[in-house]
């Protein structure tokens, strides 16, 4: 009998250290350029209604568009009907009790349900629709782990899990059970900085702060660092990884009191995955010049001017140049359209026509 436990206790070491991150096959590739390069004029969405102060994320699922206003006055997301964007309801009301909302980093579609991220609150939220349709009700509430530190995006994962980078540098992702608690952590910040890795660790993860998506269909996670040009490819049904480092290379930064304050260049601002490629809004502005401009009374528009394409493996595909500098992005391949948000203008909805142009 001593035997028999031992060895699965063996068994179940070993099915332990397959979930951990030894287990992901990594790969670095470097890219310069892109094959392609197309110039893309925005269609302007007129709106029925004066919403907005910071239009950060848009979402689609099922003949309904959500916008997640990041610095909204009494509600973070407001809902339209799609492709019309008809306004239909607003939700998510900020405010300080026990139901309201203190900030919203994303939200995702998980089927029928929508769910919200508050990180002030290390809250996960559950809406539905109500039977008419038109507006989202409060459905359930997530309290995350203590051991979380300050989530700033999250992924479902095969509908009862969810994916959050982890900020403590140890490692590079929490998967996390449907009621809120670790599971394991997965991944690591492929740096060569070894003195951060060694001395600094949360200040890297700061300097890595990235924006994610995952596509379930085809199990890809994406990962768009803010700093920096670095796009990483997790595929979850292989368990491979793919590094594919840009021009500006890895986020820079310098340590003060503990926190990254960055020296580089602004990454990317949002990223998505289809069926089909990786899409992501790219900036591209080095710090400095931005300092140097603003000392000089030059205000930039904020936002990116670049949509980079990737295969699913990493492969640069396209670089789409815009007339507009934008914040989040909703690709529809089937439609041939990319919609995104325009935080500088007072009608933030902008229509990119893609359909023209072949992968």
């Amino acid at each position: 009998m001593l035997r028999i436990a031992y060895i699965i206790s063996v068994i179940s070491i070993l099915l332990f250290i397959s979930c951990t991150p030894e287990s992901i096959d990594s790969s670095k590739k470097a890219y310069t350029d892109f094959p392609q390069e197309q110039e893309l004029k925005a269609r302007t969405i007129r709106l029925d209604t004066a919403l907005f102060r910071y239009p950060s994320r848009l979402h689609v699922r099922d003949g309904k568009a959500v916008v997640l206003d990041l610095h909204g006055t009494d509600y973070f997301f407001h809902t339209f009907s799609y492709p019309d964007f008809r306004y239909l309801s607003s939700f998510g009301r900020r405010g300080d009790a026990p139901q309201d909302m203190l900030s919203a980093e994303n939200f995702r579609w998980n089927g029928a349900f929508l769910w919200t991220l508050d990180s002030n609150k290390s809250e996960l939220t559950r809406f539905g629709f109500a039977l008419s349709g038109d507006s989202l009700l409060r459905q359930e509430a997530v309290n995350l782990d203590k051991d979380i530190l300050r989530a700033l995006d999250f992924v479902m994962c095969e509908d009862s899990t969810f994916i959050i980078p982890d900020y403590s540098g140890d490692s590079r992702f929490c998967k996390v059970c449907r009621d809120g608690k670790l599971m394991h952590k997965f991944g690591v910040i492929p740096t060569v900085n070894e003195d951060a890795l060694q001395n600094a660790r949360p200040a890297l993860a700061q300097a890595w702060r990235s924006f994610i998506d995952y596509n379930p269909r085809n199990g890809i996670l994406a990962v768009a660092t803010q700093l920096g040009e670095v796009l990483e490819i997790y595929n979850l049904k292989d368990s491979t990884h793919v590094v594919c480092m840009g021009p500006h290379g890895e986020p820079e930064f310098q340590v003060s009191g503990g926190y990254g304050i960055p020296t580089g260049i602004m990454g990317f601002s949002d990223v998505q995955v289809t069926d089909r490629a990786i899409y992501a809004v790219f900036h591209g502005r080095s710090f400095k010049d931005i300092a140097q401009d603003a000392r000089n009374g030059i205000n930039h528009l904020d936002g990116g001017q670049f949509i980079y394409v990737f295969s699913l493996a990493g492969k640069p595909l396209k670089k789409y140049v815009l007339d507009h500098y934008i914040c989040g992005i909703m690709v529809d391949e089937l439609n041939g359209v990319i919609y995104a948000t325009d935080v500088n203008r007072d009608e933030p909805i902008l229509e990119f026509d893609i359909s023209c142009f072949e992968m």
